[in-house]
């Protein structure tokens, strides 16, 4: 009963990265060398001692092959190059955000160009754009002031966007998202 609680609470870690030297499960591995020479398939044992002998690690490349391919070189010029690519790829990663824009069925001409000139630069920029029509008490009868400008809107942003959701009411507000061409 000791004996299956301390495994029960034993941490099971799991390795990072692929096999390297030892760890490596099968007898027979195609084997690169550190200049990129295909040396043919060899037995594990001897693959590793020519890594050894140049001061480096037999390392996993590609564990489903058959039989698995290996490479000899330093596992910590391997795991370097590794997180350089990773660093590269999430640099280039491009995150899209949602922008509001709340405006009110009665928004005078200069606030409204001034929203939409700052809604086309967040387009521009590769953001999406979601207008929010606010109605306050009585305005909520004249929705029809709400539809006429979401469709202003529609046609101020024709050139740099396109309609993702179109105009729905959603309690007192009525919502219209842009996303970029």
């Amino acid at each position: 009963m000791a004996d299956l609680k301390q495994n029960y609470f034993q941490r099971r870690t799991k390795s990072r990265g692929p096999r390297t030297n030892q760890r490596i499960t099968s007898q027979d591995v195609q084997v690169i060398a550190s200049d990129g020479d295909n040396l043919g398939i060899l037995n594990l044992q001897d693959a590793i001692s020519r890594a050894k002998e140049q001061g480096l690690d037999l390392i996993e490349i590609a564990p489903n092959a058959k039989p698995p391919v290996c490479k000899i070189m330093d596992m910590g010029k391997y795991k370097y190059d590794a997180q350089k690519k990773a660093n590269k790829a999430k640099k280039k990663q491009k995150k899209i955000e949602l922008k509001e824009i709340k405006l009110r069925p009665v928004t005078e001409v200069h606030d409204y160009t001034f929203k939409i000139k700052n809604a086309q630069k967040f387009i521009a920029k590769g953001d999406k754009v979601k207008f929010t029509i606010r109605f306050k008490g009585r305005e909520l009868q004249h929705s029809s002031l709400g539809n006429e400008l979401m469709d202003k809107i529609k046609q101020d942003m024709e050139s740099v966007g396109k309609v993702e959701l179109q105009p729905k009411f959603d309690g007192k507000q009525m919502i219209m998202v842009i996303q970029p061409l």
